[in-house]
């Protein structure tokens, strides 16, 4: 299966919003059966019960569009673009944690 998206494009995103499932969809520009699957392969994290009920945060549209790169570029199946990703944000953490150490060494130096 391959992550696709439409054409259309909102102007604007606010980061602190939750975005309902079909508002996510159309921010996302993507068929609902994709943001469907991609919540039950772990690509993205849904809250909620069902589809009707989930909402997605600012960061689940970032991590979206990650997760289109990766397939797109590497033509990655599902799996591996959910692998990708966790690695992808564990790696970012590490890298932020390992800044704030070296901020902290540096004020104790």
């Amino acid at each position: 299966m391959e992550i696709s998206q439409s054409s259309d494009r909102p102007d604007i995103i606010d980061q602190s919003t939750r975005y309902s499932f079909n508002q996510f969809c159309e921010l996302c520009r993507m068929e609902p059966e994709v943001v469907i699957l991609l919540v039950e392969e772990g690509v993205i994290i849904a809250e909620g019960r069902q589809p009707a009920t989930w909402t997605f945060s600012f960061q689940m549209v970032k991590r979206l569009k990650r997760a289109y790169r990766l397939q797109r570029d590497l033509e990655l199946n599902i799996s591996g673009v959910a692998l990708s990703v966790e690695l992808l944000e564990e790696i970012d953490q590490l890298r932020d944690e390992l800044a704030r150490l070296r901020s902290r060494l540096e004020t104790l130096a």
